[in-house]
């Protein structure tokens, strides 16, 4: 993708322009993971059910993932309903997957003509047989594409997705004096994926919520008070921007000219 293909949806003179363009594209990071949080507190700031919050949300989920499709993120993960979920009263959670299957409905053209490979992580299997459907017809009429790919994590537990790894890992035969890192995120869920370089979290909550707990070790985090369905463009392009200016260690030192100034400073008398 290229500056002039996101301007190309941007009002020009708009917030979004000026951080469009402070954007390096060179640096992209090759996948976010978004905990989509705040719905409730939305719903509630409104006098609304908590279910018009989840609604609300829906157009959050439209503009963060065709903007991310347009800057050329590689992975888009979204946080939509986790194994924690279902204690959650029955009516919201049939909305939510009510709402599910009615997102993958409408938007599914939108993925075809974006490109976008369309994926489920997490216990789908355990889901009603009617979601498990819409679920299908989205992964299979998308599979073909070759541009971003966008997971929603669905039933999904951080901890589950790891002992889900390790079982797969025991029934493959895989002897544990041969399972390294590398071999065991072979099983996990996003196996093939590159992990999440920016983890992003709405509502100003600072807590990871047993999501992507392997692949988020060295993930960028950038916590926003924007509740999520007021999340749009402008917070994916500032969350970006913000990601742009960090120096990633991993560990290690910020960088060789940083390692060059502590080793003649420790040479100092």
């Amino acid at each position: 993708m290229s500056l002039e293909q996101l301007l190309a949806v941007i009002p020009p003179g708009s917030p979004d322009e000026t951080l469009a363009r402070q954007v390096n594209f060179d640096q992209l990071p090759a996948h976010i993971a978004i905990i989509m949080d705040g719905n409730g507190r939305w719903a509630a700031q409104r006098h609304l059910p908590r279910v018009e919050g989840h609604r609300a949300g829906i157009d959050s989920v439209r503009d963060v993932v065709e903007t991310s499709a347009r800057l050329g993120i590689d992975v888009l993960t979204l946080y939509a309903f986790s194994v924690e979920n279902w204690k959650r009263p029955l009516a919201e959670v049939n909305t939510l997957m009510m709402l599910l299957k009615r997102y993958i409905r409408l938007e599914l053209a939108t993925l075809l003509t974006n490109n976008i490979q369309f994926r489920v992580i997490g216990r789908p299997e355990e889901l009603a047989p009617d979601v498990q459907d819409e679920l299908e017809i989205g992964i299979r009429k998308t599979a073909a594409n070759t541009g971003m790919q966008f997971n929603i994590a669905l039933n999904y537990g951080g901890r589950a997705e790891i002992v889900d790894a390790a079982r797969r890992a025991m029934a493959a035969g895989v002897n544990p004096d041969d399972l390294d890192e590398r071999r065991f995120g072979e099983f996990l869920y996003t196996a093939g994926q590159p992990d999440p370089d920016l983890l992003i979290r709405t509502s100003g909550e600072m807590r990871v919520s047993n999501f992507l707990l392997w692949q988020i070790a060295y993930s960028e985090i950038w916590v926003t008070e924007t509740l999520w369905p007021d999340f749009r463009r402008r917070d994916l392009l500032e969350a970006v921007v913000a990601y742009q200016k960090r120096e990633r260690r991993y560990g290690g030192i910020k960088s060789a000219k940083s390692a060059k100034t502590a080793t003649a400073a420790e040479s100092l008398p």
